[in-house]
């Protein structure tokens, strides 16, 4: 005995659609597509256009550094620093 969350006059025991319910689609399948097929090309030309611009885009303005900048040598380990602390708290 399968679990039927609602008795539905538009569907059948298999859960096809009933012919009733393809009746009551057929007039708005035109204009569901046109929709459809409206919104996805909305989509597809925001994002052709955003590839577009994006890949244009030129650097020359952006300053690069001729070599990186170099940390200080004289930093000591973390080991090193804790025991350094540890060491002048004993004093």
């Amino acid at each position: 005995m399968g679990y039927r969350p609602f008795q539905s006059t538009y569907y059948d025991d298999r859960m096809r659609m009933s012919p009733a319910l393809l009746r009551a689609r057929a007039p708005f399948l035109i204009k569901n597509t046109i929709t459809g097929f409206a919104i996805c090309s909305l989509v597809i030309g925001i994002y052709a256009y955003t590839i577009n611009v994006i890949s244009q885009d030129e650097f020359d303005d952006v300053i690069v550094p001729d070599e990186p900048s170099k940390r200080p040598v004289a930093m000591a380990s973390t080991t090193q620093a804790v025991q350094q602390a540890v060491a002048a708290k004993k004093q």
